[in-house]
């Protein structure tokens, strides 16, 4: 017997040799989603931009000194509108403050309320759709009802409205009125991806083996219901980060002393003639923020959605 296997498993080896050297290579795993996803994301130079730019503007909210050693509060009349100087490339605003210091510590508010809405936003949406799509029924109906409710709000008219009566503008304020009027979108899709998800093979084979209902929702739904709300919690960023500088430009956002593009931007709008740097740095920076989200959205969704492949 010994002398039969020996030239049986040379005779495997060297067959799956052969396999290897006509490029037949057999996978020892199965490629998942979020694998193929991966992959089709490192040969996408549009997620290396702006991941790269992502990555940046959180770093300078977390530590904008690594940019300047300016003070944004460190004002000079005397220097009102004066344009560019040593050590100061953006020039000055109206006050005297450093455009440039202002810029680069815009971003925390920016990048800190779009990051928090996005996520909180997700939150509600994914459990109230979550819950509809699974259960069905009244339950169902009810929630989606009421998602219908705040999905009738226009977003930036009820920010207006509920932000002149509240008269806050504090960072939490505008992030938690965001998140209440703009989960709807987020939970339409996740009861969609939770409807499609429930009909799988896979759910049906869990249920049938006693599997429970909260570890049928964790271990096998939410995995595979989470790529379209990733897709739309990522474009919905970038809305929310210019959202927030809308409500700041219209003065029921942020509030000063708070450093905001959109306060800078509405500062600078009366005098775009006498001292156009004051509008172009904070505007530009703004609009590269919300272009970065968006090229993120759109490269996650390329490589999350099969159909595109």
């Amino acid at each position: 017997m010994p002398e039969i296997a020996e030239p049986v498993a040379s005779a495997r080896t060297e067959g799956a040799s052969a396999l290897e050297g006509n490029g037949l290579e057999t996978q020892s795993t199965p490629s998942s989603l979020w694998g193929d996803a991966w992959r089709d994301l490192r040969r996408n130079p549009i997620f290396y931009i702006s991941a790269a730019l992502i990555l940046f503007l959180v770093l300078i909210s977390i530590w904008p000194s690594l940019l300047t050693g300016t003070s944004p509060y460190a004002c000079n009349l005397s220097r009102s509108q004066h344009g560019p100087a040593p050590g100061h490339p953006f020039g000055f605003d109206t006050q005297g403050c450093d455009v440039y210091a202002r810029t680069v510590y815009g971003a925390r508010a920016s990048v800190t309320v779009g990051i928090c809405t996005t996520v909180l936003a997700a939150v509600i949406g994914c459990l109230f759709g979550g819950l509809a799509g699974f259960f069905g029924g009244w339950w169902d109906s009810l929630l989606s009802r009421v998602g219908d409710i705040f999905f009738g709000i226009p977003i930036l008219l009820g920010g207006i409205v509920c932000l002149s009566v509240i008269k806050g503008g504090s960072i939490f304020t505008v992030v938690l009125l965001m998140a209440v009027l703009g989960w709807p979108q987020i939970a339409r899709i996740a009861r969609s991806a939770v409807i499609s998800a429930k009909q799988q093979d896979y759910v049906q084979a869990a249920r049938a083996l006693g599997a429970s209902t909260p570890r049928i929702l964790l271990r096998h739904i939410a995995p595979n219901a989470l790529a379209p709300v990733i897709v739309v919690a990522t474009i919905a960023l970038g809305t929310y980060i210019s959202l927030e500088a809308t409500l700041s430009f219209l003065g029921v956002g942020l509030k000063p002393p708070t450093v905001s593009w959109g306060i800078d931007i509405s500062s600078a709008a009366t005098e775009v003639r006498n001292a156009p740097h004051m509008l172009l740095y904070p505007a530009g920076a703004l609009s590269v923020t919300v272009l970065a989200f968006i090229m993120l959205g759109d490269a996650v969704r390329d490589a999350l959605d099969p159909k595109l492949r």
